[in-house]
């Protein structure tokens, strides 16, 4: 049998993030499901934390009739789960696991560990215990499963999303070798630390010790199970070229396989009800500018936005708001611009001032109160974003024609001020600014795009490699992507850029605006899951290939 051939009977995959909306891994599992959902019909079950009672009521829906029998000896056995589906397109089977019981036992786990795969937990903190104990029990999960539903001719996948899931795939290599493995690491642990703690990391990639750094920064435990389980496992992965270059030198392991993060566009809305939804939030959008700037912002208005995770420079919020600061002297600039930053912070509650205004349904003439800020936040004098805006006299006056407004919270539908979710709202913008210095894929610039919003982002991300790999060339903003060089040290160098494009942009004709859409939209349509599945197939294959091996010695 060829390595082509070789398909997984059953594949179970886990991730902290199952059922759990943290970050961009929960996009990469819920929006794949329905693909794998199309070819393994119920075989493809992914294994989530179990936090009880109603926190993950929106996500899952329990279905007592799913493996009742097997449940029943799970609970017989000590492993507490709740069997149901993730309601996400596709519906795929889910179980949900309580991990709590076994911290009592967290010592002799973390021997065990040691002693088989000398992975350090002395040096533990944070979320390492949590995720560790979580590992361990969907491991325990696998394992039940396999012994009371499966036989041996099952060609059987675990696949671990994060070090947050290493512990458990060591488990399963050790206990249940039959069992092939795949671990994606969608960042590594030390090189996001590298970033985060203001050291270049790309310059001097070469040249890091992944285990010395890891010391330094006090990343020991999580480095370790990250590079103990990249090397034992039968496949190890990662999500774009950036990263594997990163895994080769940090972990001293090169990846089998790189899985680009692909998109499921079912959410995004037909093209009978895009134009009305597109000025719907465009109207949200300036009505919230306008009251809390107290003054009139047409239609002609230029709306661009960055968001994601608040890593102020990793995500590139701080040279985001170095290049509005340079925008607003820009000659060239012929439109007014109104800037968003919808980035999470330490929110307090939605502004009552703000609220009174939009219910008004009245204009203003005069701004409100620090005309910044959409929600109070609880520590105003701390807030980096609020700083940077401070240090540069921001203060969105009326003679300004860039205004920056920080919205400093999810956009769920329920925040008290736009009401509406981030998905409807993103269609909203003319342009989206994602320039960041460590993206290992990059969903919000992919997102972006499968909503016709043309975006600026850059060579440090995996999809800026990505988009200029299509075009064969640096993407431009008419290609539907503006990728722009970024290194260690040309910070001002993107700035301008940025806010050169901005111009460009503003003074775009309504045909050139016409074709950067429509080029978005085709490029987001090659990023579809259709179209990357195959390198998870392959990722199955290289793995079960590994485990048969075992098998037959």
């Amino acid at each position: 049998m060829g390595r082509c051939d070789l398909r997984p009977d059953y594949i179970f995959e886990s991730s902290w993030e199952v059922c759990n909306k943290v970050g961009g891994i929960y996009t990469v599992l819920s929006t794949r499901a329905k693909t794998l959902q199309e070819m393994m019909k119920d075989r493809i079950i992914f294994i989530g934390p179990d936090f009880g009672g109603d926190a993950q009521a929106a996500y899952f829906a329990e279905d007592a009739s799913l493996f009742a029998a097997w449940r029943e000896t799970a609970a017989a056995e000590g492993i507490g789960v709740r069997v149901g589906r993730w309601n996400v397109p596709g519906q795929p089977v889910t179980i949900l696991v309580d991990f709590k019981p076994y911290f009592p036992k967290k010592n002799d786990i973390y021997t065990w560990l040691w002693e088989h795969y000398q992975v350090d937990s002395l040096h533990a903190y944070g979320d390492y215990d949590e995720a560790s104990m979580f590992s361990y029990a969907a491991a325990k999960v696998v394992e039940s499963f396999y012994k009371h539903c499966l036989c041996e001719a099952d060609r059987v996948v675990y696949h671990g999303n994060e070090w947050m899931t290493g512990l458990g795939l060591l488990y399963i290599n050790n206990k249940l070798p039959q069992v092939a493995t795949i671990f994606t690491t969608h960042a590594t642990s030390i090189g996001r630390s590298i970033a985060g703690n203001m050291k270049p990391l790309y310059d001097y990639l070469f040249a890091y010790n992944g285990d010395q750094m890891a010391g330094e920064l006090n990343m020991q435990s999580k480095h370790s199970i990250e590079k103990q389980t990249a090397w034992h496992v039968d496949c190890f992965t990662t999500v774009s070229d950036i990263t594997a270059n990163e895994c080769r030198e940090l972990l001293d392991k090169p990846v089998d396989v790189v899985l680009p993060n692909g998109f499921d566009n079912s959410f995004v809305p037909t093209p009978s009800t895009f134009a009305r939804k597109r000025k719907k939030a465009r109207q949200r959008l300036l009505a919230v500018a306008g009251a809390l700037l107290g003054e009139h912002l047409g239609d002609d208005t230029l709306i661009v936005s960055t968001s994601g995770r608040y890593e102020f420079r990793n995500k590139g919020v701080d040279v985001y708001i170095e290049a509005m600061n340079r925008l607003l002297r820009d000659k060239c600039l012929t439109k007014k611009v109104v800037a968003f930053i919808e980035v999470p912070g330490w929110v307090g509650e939605p502004r009552k001032d703000l609220q009174q205004r939009l219910a008004s349904g009245q204009e203003y003439d005069t701004p409100l109160e620090v005309p910044l800020v959409t929600h109070w936040l609880h520590e105003m004098s701390h807030d980096r974003v609020l700083d940077m805006l401070k240090y540069y006299d921001m203060h969105n006056r009326r003679e300004d024609n860039v205004k920056v407004i920080f919205l400093p919270c999810y956009l769920d539908g329920n925040d008290g001020i736009l009401n509406m979710t981030y998905y409807d709202i993103v269609l909203g913008n003319d342009l989206c600014i994602y320039p960041s210095y460590y993206e290992p894929w990059g969903y919000t610039p992919l997102e972006a795009i499968a909503f016709k919003v043309p975006c600026i982002t850059t060579d440090l991300s995996g999809f800026g490699l990505w988009a200029n790999s299509q075009k064969g060339a640096y993407s431009e903003l008419i290609d539907g992507v503006k990728v722009i060089h970024r290194t260690d040290y040309n910070y001002s160098e993107v700035a301008d850029c940025i806010k050169d494009t901005v111009a460009e942009f503003s003074n775009f004709t309504d045909a050139q605006v016409r074709k950067a859409r429509s080029n978005a939209d085709a490029l987001s349509k090659k990023a579809l899951w259709s179209e990357f599945i195959k390198y998870y197939l392959e990722a199955y294959a290289i793995a079960l290939e590994k485990a048969e091996e075992r098998k037959h010695k």
